[in-house]
């Protein structure tokens, strides 16, 4: 048996860069902290390699906090806690740096500082001006890692994407999930690679220009394998619950510590691993009654942790409360933007006819996609009958890079039956269309992986579960896609795969070859999204110089006041070919002394359209059936 020492027994205790973990000090050695109120003792025990290394008994501070320091630890040691003197109670660390055989294993010290770095003159990420683009690592590339994710940033840049949103890698268990159990906090999980290599990832993402931001889920914890609870109850509300579970204890009894590892995770990501900012999950799941509200002091530490570089606060907010987004000072939670459901529920409604379950209240009409284009959120107060009560608040006074508008994301692509991507339900002008109005319209737009070249891999829920949870997550699965109708019938669940089966996970891997098989809609991503970004009157994202009417019950016109830019046009129609004989539409007029003239159209053979014909004359509008063009006002020839 390894001998024992006493944290008191060497004059290696430094400062610490955070509350908890186990951090390598500078003078060498390993300091540990961790937060075990309710815990008599709580010793270090080496594993692996460093097993004989000596047990390290921690002291107990005010608060509830062991801490202590290994002379003999270095980067690279396996370790557990031992609680109160039990043999049977060996745990990883709740704040665990790396898990480097999941969270069941011992935990592994890291030294974040023996990776060089060469962004120094990265300057962190604006709201405004990007193109965010959603990804799964595992699923990303075929191999599944962060090296691999790697060399696929510069054809990202290349096709004009800015900024990356990754689905959550703290550590979870099983071979593969979608993340948003993760239980590891602190420890990217060991399934995509090293911490470093995550690192190398982000340092290349930003040799490119692109920004990264890490969907976190910080209102539960994961079931399976999660710890925490052996070294506090408090971690878990008791008077707050989410749909997951248990909610994360932000303001009851012995909150605060709580609050501060959370807090901590906040400014590890950004200082050790240089991410740009959050994606934060299900914001309306974070139950806090404090004075003030965690997701504002979540922001101020953010952004405090980064050091003057700019910090993008993304959150996803079911019920569309705009408090998100409001300045803390204003009784807000001071994040920057929100997912817009509405976006995605109206164009599903109109581009598959499937108005069922929460998409039953969308028309998918002209006038939805004017106000998506001026107003960001279609429901801002109205009732809404799916859920039986009034749905969002008012939007008035949010820039257009507030709402960030999608076609697909992991989410809606999954509830539905085979995980098709919108491509495949909808016809191919219909789509170029729809694509168009998303990279072009004043809210802040985002791809789901693939979508840039029509992937053909499906996506739909997958989690390495237990053989004796398995069943329940694919019953569980099931009932929750019975709210739509075409799903509930037997032979639809039926077709459902199996969330547990390796090969659910394996099919959603973007196959790179549809690169080239699909070049058309590859070309048409790119086109559309480097002339957003290059056309100053698009790129300015400014929703109060956006106007727009109802053409037909299937066409629009958005227009974009530019000033000295001139105006644009984005004329879509989802149906068929429209000629407008009487047009008393101000918004098609020109400016006095110019005319209209084609800037883009989705009807470019280019794209896998038949040519844009004359569209308008001096008697008529004429637009083409299911597509979408851009036209730009220029002065008349002399």
């Amino acid at each position: 048996m390894s001998s024992v020492i006493s944290s008191s027994e060497t004059d290696l205790i430094t400062a610490r860069r955070y509350s908890v973990g186990a951090e390598t000090c500078r003078e060498g050695g390993v300091s540990f902290r961790v937060w075990a109120p309710e815990r008599r003792s709580v010793e270090v025990v080496f594993d692996g390699a460093d097993e004989n290394l000596p047990r390290l008994e921690l002291e107990r501070e005010i608060g509830g906090y062991f801490r202590g320091v290994s002379p003999a630890a270095n980067a690279g040691a396996l370790y557990r806690y031992r609680l109160d003197g039990d043999d049977a109670q060996l745990f990883p660390d709740p704040a665990s740096r790396f898990q480097p055989h999941g969270p069941f294993g011992p935990s592994q010290v890291i030294d974040a500082e023996r990776f060089t770095w060469t962004d120094s003159s990265w300057n962190g990420v604006a709201p405004k001006g990007q193109i965010i683009y959603e990804m799964h690592v595992g699923t990303f590339t075929p191999e599944g890692t962060w090296r691999a994710a790697e060399q696929q940033l510069p054809e990202l840049a290349a096709a004009g994407i800015s900024l990356l949103e990754i689905m959550p890698v703290a550590d979870f268990a099983g071979q593969f999930g979608w993340g948003y159990d993760g239980v590891n906090l602190f420890a990217p999980t060991r399934l995509y690679g090293s911490p470093d290599e995550f690192r190398s990832f982000i340092d290349r993402a930003h040799s490119l220009d692109v920004g990264v931001l890490l969907d976190v889920v910080y209102n539960h914890f994961g079931l399976v394998g999660n710890f925490q609870l052996s070294f506090s109850r408090y971690y878990h509300s008791d008077r707050h619950h989410t749909e997951w579970g248990a909610a994360v204890n932000f303001d009851g009894e012995n909150s605060a510590p709580v609050r501060e590892f959370m807090l901590a995770n906040v400014r590890y990501w950004i200082e050790e691993f240089h991410v740009d900012g959050y994606r934060v999950d299900a914001t309306q799941a974070f139950y806090d009654d404090s004075p003030r509200h965690i997701l504002c002091d979540l922001g101020i530490e953010a952004r405090r942790a980064a050091a003057g570089k700019q910090i993008f606060l993304l959150g996803e907010n079911e019920p569309q409360q705009v408090r998100n987004v409001r300045p803390c000072d204003q009784g807000g939670f001071g994040l920057d933007a929100l997912w817009n459901d509405d976006f995605h529920h109206s164009l599903l409604v109109r581009l598959t006819g499937r108005r069922e379950a929460y998409y039953s209240d969308y028309l998918g009409s002209p006038e939805e996609f004017v106000a998506l284009a001026k107003r960001g959120f279609l429901y801002q107060g109205q009732f809404y009958h799916w859920q039986g009560k009034p749905r969002g608040s008012p939007t008035f006074g949010l820039g257009g890079e507030t709402f960030v508008n999608y076609l697909e994301n992991h989410d809606q692509l999954a509830n539905s039956a085979r995980g098709q991507r919108l491509w495949q339900m909808t016809s191919p002008g219909r789509f170029r269309a729809a694509t168009a109005y998303l990279l072009l319209a004043p809210g802040t737009p985002l791809v789901f992986q693939g979508q840039e070249f029509s992937a053909s891999s499906p996506f739909v829920y997958f989690l390495d579960s237990q053989p004796d949870m398995a069943e329940a997550v694919a019953e569980g699965r099931a009932s929750f896609l019975q709210q739509f109708s075409s799903l509930a019938t037997t032979e639809a669940q039926q077709c459902l795969a199996d969330p547990a089966d390796r090969q659910t996970f394996e099919r959603a891997k973007l196959d790179f070859a549809d690169r080239e098989r699909q070049a058309m809609s590859y070309r048409l991503h790119r086109d559309l999204i480097w002339l957003r970004r290059r056309d100053a009157v698009f790129s300015s994202q400014n929703a109060t110089a956006v106007d727009g009417a109802r053409l037909s019950d299937d066409a629009f016109v958005l227009r974009y006041f530019g000033g000295e830019l001139g105006d644009r046009l984005l004329l879509v129609n989802f149906g068929a070919m429209l000629e407008l004989r009487r047009a008393p539409e101000p918004l098609l007029a020109p400016l006095e002394s110019q005319t209209w003239h084609v800037l883009w159209s989705s009807e470019s053979p280019e794209y896998g359209g038949w040519g844009t014909p004359s569209l308008f004359s001096q008697h008529e509008w004429r637009l083409p059936g299911e597509s979408a063009v851009v036209m730009t006002s220029q002065p008349n020839a002399p």
